[in-house]
C-alpha cells in the first residue's frame, strides 16, 4: 500500500522568507528527509542569508573560513535541498544543531526548521505540519488547581533511618550495595554523607570475590534468595580462614522470612545481624512517587508472587500518616483489591495516628497493569517517553552519551521539574518540540544582547543576578536539542513511521493481514527480539488473541529468526494473557457476542462460570467502543491544540488506564461503568470515608493520588497531566517502577540481553 505523500507546509526562517517542504513516498521504508538546520557559523561572519531557485545553492554571507556544511536549507516552492555555507557539502536532513547559540551570548545565524509530517490518514503518526517554528504550548497549571504536597519529607525520612542503621556499627566499615539499590540510594544519601557516618569503601554485590579488609561489613539488598547465598559464602570463607568479623544485613524495603531461612540453613544466622530499611517511596519529581520495584511486575502478574503487596500497604499507610486519609478510593484489579484490603488493616490497627487531621489529597486511584497491558506497548511518542524508550531513564535520570552532549564523555542528567527546559517540554508531542527549542533559542538570545549598551553598574548586576541562570539554561537547550537530534537519527534507521502505522493499524483494527505481513517481516529483519515480541503481543490482544494459524506461524518465524531459547518467553507471556491463541471458535466476533449475553444477564453464577472460561483474555475491540478510545474526528488531529488525552498517541488512542480515572472521576464511583468492569474480568472497589471527607476541604478533593501497581509509562503520565489542566484536577503518580513496552517484554523474557 502506497502512502500519500508529505504535505507541503510553511516554514519561516531567518530570512524572513516563507518557504514549503515536501517529499516523496515510498512503499515500504519511509526516511524522515528535509527540515531545517541550525547553522553553526560564528555569528560575526555571517550576513543575511539569501536563496536561491530550484536546485541552486545559497549564499549565506559567511566567510571562508567560518562556513559550515551543517546548515541546512530547503528550496522555495518544491522537495527539499541544502544550503550550503561555501564548501559544497550537504547537511543530513531533518536534524537540529546543538549549537543553538555560543556560550559568549553571541547570535546565531540560521534558527531551526521544522521536520516534515506524514499525512497518514486524521493522524500525524510522529512529525505533524503543526510543528511550525513557534513556541511549544507547555502545560501550565490552572490558577485553580491545588497545590501539591511537598514529598522532600519522605527524603528526609528515609535518609535518617539509614543513617541510624549505619551508626548501630559503630567505627569504620564497607558497605556492600545491591546493583538495583546504588541508584536509589544515589537519590537519598550520596557517597559524602556516607562518608560522615564511617563508610570506608563500598562495594558491589555481584557473583564474584569481594576482598575487603575491614573489620565490619554492612549489606544493604533486597531480600532475595540469591543475595543470602553470596552473604553466606563470603561470611563462610571467612570463617573458614579463622577471621572474625562483625556483618549486618540491611534489608530494603523488607526482610522475607525465606531470607532469614536461608541463613539458618547456611550455618551464619547466628554470626548476622538484621535489619529492615523501610525505604519504599522515592520522590523522582515533584508529582511522581516511585517505590523502585520493577521486579513487581513479574513476581506478581506472571509467577503470582503476592510479598510484595504488603509493601504497597505499607507505602499508602505511610502516606496517608504523614499528609491525612484518603476519604475516596478507587481500585481495579486482584492486587489493587488485595493492596487496598491489607492496607485498611493497617489503618484499622493504627487509627489514632490520622484521627483529626485534614485531609491533603482526596482521592486514590489503585491500577493493576494487566488492566491496561494496551497502553504500555505502544510506542510513545511525548519527549519524556521518548527520551524513555532511546535513553532509558533510570531512577529518574538518563545517561547521555558523546552523541547528545558532543564531547567525548557521557553526562548524568536529573529529568525532573528542576530543569526549565526539559519542564516545559516534557509532556508534548515530539512534533512540536522542535518549534519550542528554536523559540527558546531566539528568547534566549534576546536575553544575552541585552548586555549590550549596559553601563558598568547594570553589567555588575547581569553577571552576579543574570547570567549564571542564564548559561544553566543554555546548557540545558544544548543538551536537550542533542536528545532530539539523537532520537531522529535512531528512530529514522527504525523506520519508526511505518511502525507507528502499524500500531495504529492495530489500535483501530484496520488492516490486520497487512500488519501481520508487516510483524513477520519484522521478524524475517531480525530488527529486534523485543520489539517483533511486542508487536506480536499488541497484535494478540487487540485481537483477542490470534487465530492458530497466525499463532503457529510467527511463534515458527520468531524461534528460527531469534533462536529456540526463546521458546519459555512464549510460555510466559501466555500465562500473562500478553501472547494468547484463540481457541476454536473463539473468533473476536464470536467473543463479543458471548460477551454482549452476559452482561445483562444478571445470574451472577453464569457471569462468573462464563468468564472463567475466557480468562486471560482481552476484550480490547468492545471495551474500546464502550469507552471510545479511539478518537473520531473530522480531518486531521491538531496536536498543538490537543483536545483529549490521545495527543499522547498521536490523536489515535486514548490511554484505557487514564480513560477510567477519568470516568470514575466524573460519577465518583463505579456506576455506569458496570459493563465495562466485566469485559476487564477484573475485580473492582470503591470506598468512601464520610467523616473523612467532610473534612477535606475542595482544594484536597481536587488532589488525586494515581496507584499503578506494575508500572507506569510517561505517557499515561503526560494524559493524566493534561486532563488534570482541563478539569482543575492535580494528579500525583505512585508507581511500583516507571516502565515502558521494551522493560514490560524483558520482564517476561528468560533470555536475558
Amino acid at each position: 500500500m502506497s502512502l500519500p505523500g508529505r504535505r507541503p507546509f510553511p516554514v519561516t526562517l531567518s530570512a524572513g522568507r516563507v518557504y514549503r517542504t515536501s517529499g516523496r513516498s515510498r512503499k515500504s521504508s519511509l526516511s524522515l528527509a528535509g527540515g531545517g538546520y541550525l547553522c553553526r557559523c560564528r555569528p560575526r561572519s555571517c550576513g543575511p542569508a539569501e536563496w536561491t531557485g530550484r536546485g541552486g545553492v545559497g549564499q549565506s554571507g559567511c566567510k571562508p573560513e567560518a562556513r559550515s556544511p551543517e546548515a541546512a536549507a530547503v528550496r522555495p516552492g518544491g522537495g527539499h535541498s541544502f544550503l550550503h555555507c561555501g564548501r559544497g557539502a550537504r547537511a543530513p536532513s531533518g536534524a537540529l544543531s546543538k549549537s543553538v547559540l555560543l556560550p559568549e551570548g553571541e547570535p546565531s545565524c540560521a534558527y531551526p526548521g521544522v521536520l516534515p509530517a506524514f499525512s497518514e490518514r486524521r493522524a500525524s503518526l510522529f512529525f505533524h505540519p503543526a510543528a511550525q517554528v513557534t513556541a511549544a504550548m507547555a502545560f501550565p497549571h490552572r490558577p485553580d488547581a491545588p497545590e501539591l504536597p511537598d514529598f522532600s519529607m519522605l527524603k528526609r525520612l528515609a535518609r535518617d533511618q539509614l543513617i541510624y542503621l549505619l551508626e548501630q556499627l559503630p567505627g569504620k566499615k564497607d558497605l556492600f550495595i545491591e546493583a538495583d539499590l546504588m541508584s536509589p540510594l544515589d537519590r537519598i544519601a550520596n557517597v559524602s554523607i556516607l562518608k560522615q557516618h564511617e563508610v570506608d569503601k563500598l562495594y558491589k554485590v555481584e557473583n564474584k570475590p569481594a576482598f575487603s579488609s575491614s573489620e565490619q561489613l554492612c549489606f544493604l539488598v533486597r531480600p532475595r534468595i540469591k543475595n543470602m547465598r553470596y552473604i553466606a559464602n563470603l561470611v563462610n570463607a571467612d570463617k573458614m580462614a579463622g577471621r572474625t568479623r562483625k556483618y549486618k544485613v540491611i534489608f530494603s524495603p523488607q526482610k522475607f522470612y525465606a531470607c532469614e531461612m536461608v541463613l539458618e540453613e547456611e550455618g551464619i544466622y547466628g554470626d548476622v545481624s538484621c535489619d529492615e530499611w523501610a525505604f519504599s517511596l522515592l520522590p523522582l519529581d515533584v508529582d511522581l512517587l516511585s517505590m523502585e520495584l520493577p521486579e513487581f511486575f513479574r513476581d506478581y502478574f506472571l509467577e503470582g508472587d503476592q510479598c510484595w503487596i504488603n509493601t504497597v500497604a505499607q507505602a499508602l499507610h505511610l502516606l496517608s500518616t504523614l499528609y491525612g486519609p484518603f476519604p475516596n478510593c478507587y481500585g481495579i484489579g486482584r492486587c489493587a483489591k488485595m493492596s487496598h484490603e491489607l492496607w485498611r488493616k493497617l489503618e484499622e490497627e493504627e487509627d489514632g495516628e490520622t484521627k483529626g487531621r485534614r485531609p491533603e489529597i482526596g482521592h486514590v486511584f489503585l491500577l493493576d497493569r494487566d488492566v491496561d497491558f494496551v497502553t504500555a506497548l505502544c510506542s510513545q511518542v511525548v519527549y519524556e517517553g521518548l527520551v524513555d524508550d532511546t535513553f532509558r531513564v533510570k531512577c529518574g535520570s538518563v545517561d547521555f552519551g558523546p552523541e547528545v552532549t558532543s564531547s567525548d564523555k557521557s553526562l548524568k542528567v536529573l529529568l525532573n521539574a528542576e530543569d526549565k527546559v526539559f519542564n516545559e517540554i516534557r509532556n508534548e508531542h515530539f512534533s512540536n518540540v522542535f518549534g519550542f527549542l528554536s523559540q527558546k533559542a531566539r528568547n534566549l538570545q534576546a536575553q544575552y544582547d541585552r548586555r549590550r549598551g549596559m553601563d558598568i553598574k547594570q553589567m555588575k548586576n547581569f553577571v552576579s543576578q543574570e547570567l549564571k541562570g542564564l548559561k544553566q539554561e543554555h546548557r540545558l537547550l544544548s543538551l536537550h536539542i542533542g536528545a532530539c537530534e539523537s532520537i531522529m537519527k535512531k528512530k529514522t534507521k527504525q523506520d519508526f513511521q511505518e511502525l507507528i502505522k502499524t500500531e495504529h493499524a492495530l489500535l483501530e483494527g484496520f488492516s490486520i493481514r497487512e500488519s501481520t505481513n508487516y510483524i513477520e517481516e519484522h521478524i524475517d529483519r531480525q530488527v529486534s527480539p523485543i520489539e517483533s515480541l511486542r508487536l506480536m503481543c499488541l497484535l494478540s490482544i487487540t485481537e483477542n488473541g490470534l487465530i492458530p494459524k497466525d499463532y503457529r506461524s510467527l511463534k515458527t518465524q520468531y524461534l528460527q529468526s531469534y533462536g529456540p531459547e526463546h521458546l519459555l518467553t512464549f510460555s510466559n507471556l501466555r500465562r500473562a494473557g500478553l501472547l494468547t491463541e484463540q481457541a476454536p471458535g473463539d473468533t473476536l466476533t464470536a467473543v463479543e457476542s458471548k460477551v454482549s449475553k452476559l452482561v445483562t444477564d444478571k445470574a451472577a453464577g453464569k457471569i462468573t462460570d462464563a468468564f472463567s472460561s475466557l480468562a486471560k483474555r482481552s476484550n480490547f475491540r468492545a471495551i474500546s467502543k464502550k469507552l471510545n478510545l479511539i478518537p473520531r474526528v473530522d480531518g486531521e488531529y491538531d496536536l498543538k491544540v490537543p483536545r483529549d488525552m490521545a495527543y499522547v498517541f498521536s490523536g489515535a488512542y486514548v490511554p484505557l488506564s487514564c480513560r477510567i480515572i477519568e470516568q470514575v472521576l466524573e460519577r465518583q464511583s463505579w456506576q455506569g461503568l458496570d459493563e465495562v468492569v466485566r469485559l476487564l474480568n477484573c475485580s473492582e472497589l470503591a470506598f468512601t470515608d464520610m467523616t473523612k471527607e467532610d473534612k477535606a476541604s475542595s482544594e484536597s478533593l481536587r488532589l488525586i493520588l494515581v496507584v499503578f501497581l506494575g508500572g507506569c509509562t510517561f505517557s499515561e503520565i503526560s494524559a493524566l497531566r493534561f486532563l488534570g489542566r482541563e478539569k482543575g484536577y492535580r494528579f500525583i503518580f505512585l508507581t511500583t517502577a516507571v516502565t515502558n513496552s521494551v522493560r514490560l517484554m524483558e520482564a517476561m523474557s528468560e533470555v536475558k540481553a
